[in-house]
């Protein structure tokens, strides 16, 4: 990169006061803003779970108008160590993966980004050795705005006034999605099933080595390169009618459908509302697997409790280009029952389709950030480019952002690359 282009690199990234930014939510803060009640219950068969509840996150520390809410959830497994460190470091690594001095609108168009490096940061610094593994569902609330990241088999559901029930995340089990399953063979694992005495197959779908019955996973050190930890992430804005999620570990969905557990619960508040399809689950199977479950409702500023849900009616969905933002998006205020205004979705396990092509730099040093890790090397200690010890020839040059060795070495592990390997002949 010439010195030119780095010049301009750092005239476009200047200090905002606060004041200024300040001024900017007062200005933006036009619509009234929905809230926040939630309920949690769980009840416990390997103690594995843990969850995460922030309802007074700000975007600027001091500021009211700034905030924001995160609801999360970790089903760990071998162990509770990732779902613990997950749940400690998540929130503060997507935060800071997120520029400075920006505005609301700015913000949440970066948090899908940031969602995605937020959790990469997380595994590359989750301790050396560590074979647990967890899942992440992991949910931000910011006005009528709702953005979810998802790992693993946790699932986070969206019920509007309108009474029709939304996926708001991707399950990554090898037995139900295909999508998954090829991209784990074509990177070079095996799928299969347990074998038992006699040649008989038994269990769910699995990845080997490791065994793991989920191609996504924070954690997880001891298998694979196939299983990874890059989110879906689905980002939605609502009705100022409201709405509800529930969002809940697999002990939940594999006794429960989604239609199932919103109907289970509907006109309860959000308390009584987590208890009920904890209870509902165990009802229908038994405690067989940790079972949590949140319950978040978006109420409309001027109702004490979510009005109640009207009879069921045909879902209108203003669906967006997959996976980015269209340039056309509408401005206008929803306000008809039931609609979802679809913002993104984008669920690849890519990093240069997930990250971008940006180059962050830091105009007081003059270095750049790594995307994932955020931390800032002189250009000529990562690699943005096609070189290094770690590609073969004939690989395509890296057209993603910039990356430190370390994390371009976890990259191309995900992606089932390996380095070249000279041949030995006699």
């Amino acid at each position: 990169m010439s010195e030119a282009e780095i010049t301009r690199m750092k005239q476009k990234t200047t200090p905002v006061p606060l004041g200024t930014l300040i001024g900017r939510e007062l200005r933006s803060d036009k619509v009234e803003q929905p809230t926040i009640k939630y309920g949690q219950a769980a009840l416990a068969k390997k103690g594995e779970d843990y969850f995460l509840i922030k309802p007074d996150c700000q975007r600027i520390p001091g500021n009211p108008l700034t905030s924001f809410s995160v609801f999360a959830i970790f089903d760990g497994h071998n162990g509770i160590s990732a779902a613990i460190f997950a749940k400690e470091n998540l929130l503060k690594n997507v935060l800071s993966a997120i520029p400075e001095g920006v505005s609301r609108e700015e913000w949440l168009q970066a948090l899908p980004r940031a969602l995605v490096a937020g959790v990469l940061s997380t595994i590359l610094i989750f301790l050396t050795g560590e074979t647990s593994g967890t899942t992440v569902t992991f949910v931000v609330i910011d006005g009528w705005t709702i953005t979810v990241a998802s790992v693993g088999d946790s699932r986070c559901i969206l019920d509007t006034q309108g009474g029709v029930v939304s996926l708001l995340t991707v399950d990554h089990r090898l037995e139900e999605n295909e999508e998954e399953r090829q991209r784990v063979t074509a990177s070079g694992g095996e799928i299969g099933r347990l074998n038992v005495f006699g040649g008989n197959e038994v269990g769910p779908l699995r990845c080997w080595p490791g065994g793991l019955c989920l191609s996504r996973s924070i954690g997880d050190t001891d298998v694979g390169e196939f299983i990874v930890p890059i989110p879906h992430v689905k980002q939605v804005k609502i009705s100022n009618a409201g709405g509800r999620l529930i969002i809940a570990s697999d002990g939940i969905w594999d006794a429960l459908s989604s239609d199932s557990a919103a109907q289970s619960c509907r006109g309860l508040p959000a308390e009584l509302a987590a208890k009920l399809v904890v209870k509902e689950a165990l009802r229908s199977r038994g405690l067989k697997d940790d079972t949590t479950c949140l319950v978040v409702d978006i109420i409309p500023y001027d109702h004490p409790i979510l009005p109640p849900t009207p009879r069921k009616k045909q879902n209108v969905l203003t669906s967006f280009l997959f996976g980015r933002r269209s340039q056309n998006a509408r401005s206008n205020k929803l306000s008809a029952v039931g609609v979802v205004e679809e913002l993104f979705e984008e669920g690849s396990a890519m990093l240069a389709e997930r990250l971008g092509k940006d180059f962050p730099l830091d105009p007081n040093s003059g270095l750049f950030r790594c995307a994932v890790c955020q931390a800032d090397q002189p250009p000529s200690e990562g690699l943005s480019v096609n070189s290094g010890p770690f590609f073969s020839p004939a690989s395509k040059p890296w057209e993603g952002p910039f990356l430190c060795a370390t994390c371009r070495r976890k990259k191309d592990a995900m992606e089932g690359k390996r380095p070249s390997r000279p041949t030995i002949t006699a």
